[in-house]
């Protein structure tokens, strides 16, 4: 089997074990188990948490004593193991904790996925910038079909979600240790190589003004991010209570309209350098926050009949929402900062989109939607989707006014070097 393939098929189930359950364990959390809204809003919160200190050590010790392949390994199968013992727990906050270590596991190799793919193409003298697109895509072909099983097979609101994701853990964790050698490499400066893999060097990074606008506005778009994940599924499913939507393809399909956004994201994702090297950084971030606007204002006034074309129109606008800000916002670290800590710098905008950002969003819109959204054991979809419009709106013109950044085309052509 070519090298291609095989890190195609790790993208594919990496991201396959993710999928299967993230888009509706809120149908679980609130259909089948009848928790309370305020207690859900942690669950998404371990993803946070565990991206902040988890890739990072993850990564210490694949540079250091154990190949980054078997490490991937040891990881996806103590994943899987937290989470195929999920259904058996009977309590929110016992979920939690299992969540957290599941996710402890889990989010450490997205990190580890790029590297394994990065050192194998290198290693067959592939040119990795054209060689890996095509081999990541899979890792969202994955997450679609992941979505499209859970659906199909009836399970968006059942335990079965979790078997699916845990037996798929288990089986790419076996797998991992056929993957091409990855070993470590130890630093000939090993005090120097610990702080910046800790990225403790990035953080006089906010010590620069516009940077550090920029690493707190992207906390504030991971929030939006965690918003999306955790509610949209659940929202359309209770279209079921309302009579004249209760057996639209919506309803019964929710999970797969939602795997609108996933495909979008692929398509969006190839427009990218068209507009950076058109309009610039800040302006295609500046889409990506108005995108958000759109995404969250066509919920509030679409439904699955009438309204219908709102909801489809919503998940398009998803891809350039999710893919304008963080790819883009990825180039702007990497023509802002040094070269000595650019790597360090990167881990520090995915600790705030990823980790700050997730945990933000997650914890604040719970206690939100439970404390002034739910009546009655019913969530005023419409009022929740307007106050998350209104959030991002702010956002967006509190961006355009303060962060000051002018478009330099060689910027595009330096990402390349």
């Amino acid at each position: 089997m070519g090298i291609k393939l095989r890190l195609s098929a790790m993208n594919f189930l990496q991201f396959f074990i993710w999928g299967a359950w993230l888009i509706t364990i809120a149908n679980y959390w609130f259909g089948t188990k009848g928790w309370d809204s305020s207690d859900f809003g942690i669950i998404f919160a371990t993803l946070g948490i565990s991206s902040l200190f988890m890739p990072t050590l993850a990564g210490i010790i694949a540079d250091r004593w154990v190949s980054a392949e078997k490490l991937y390994g040891i990881l996806h199968i103590l994943s899987g193991m937290a989470i195929f013992y999920l259904p058996f727990v009977n309590d929110s906050n016992t979920f939690f904790w299992v969540m957290l270590v599941a996710m402890s596991f889990y989010m450490p190799t997205i990190a580890l996925t790029n590297s394994i793919s990065y050192t194998a193409l290198k290693n067959n003298s592939y040119d990795v910038v054209k060689a890996f697109p095509p081999i990541r895509v899979w890792g969202t072909i994955g997450f679609i079909a992941a979505m499209w099983v859970t659906n199909l097979s009836g399970n968006k609101a059942t335990e079965v979600q979790f078997f699916i994701s845990a037996i798929s853990s288990f089986i790419l964790g076996i797998y991992s240790f056929t993957l091409p050698k990855c070993p470590p490499h130890k630093s000939s400066n090993e005090s120097e190589s610990f702080i910046k893999m800790l990225g403790l060097d990035a953080f006089k990074l906010f010590a620069n003004y516009k940077m550090a606008l920029f690493f707190i506005f992207s906390m504030f778009l991971g929030a939006a991010l965690q918003l999306t994940n955790m509610y949209g599924d659940v929202f359309l499913d209770d279209f079921k209570h309302i009579p004249e939507y209760a057996n639209s393809f919506v309803v019964k399909y929710s999970t797969i309209i939602m795997s609108i956004s996933q495909i979008s994201e692929t398509l969006f994702i190839l427009a990218i350098p068209f507009f950076l090297k058109r309009f610039g950084i800040k302006k295609v971030m500046l889409m990506s926050m108005f995108a958000w606007v759109l995404r969250f204002g066509l919920f509030a006034y679409g439904d699955p009949i009438d309204g219908l074309w709102m909801i489809i129109l919503s998940m398009i606008v998803y891809g350039m929402a999710f893919d304008f800000f963080n790819i883009s916002g990825s180039l702007f670290v990497e023509v802002s900062t040094d070269a000595k800590i650019r790597s360090s710098a990167q881990g520090l905008f995915m600790m705030m989109t990823n980790g700050f950002g997730a945990i933000l969003g997650s914890v604040v819109s719970g206690f939100m939607i439970n404390e002034f959204f739910t009546h009655n054991g019913s969530k005023d979809w419409h009022s929740i989707w307007v106050s998350f419009m209104v959030y991002v709106l702010i956002i967006t013109i509190l961006f355009a006014i303060l962060f000051k950044h002018k478009h330099d085309p060689k910027e595009i052509a330096e990402i390349k070097h």
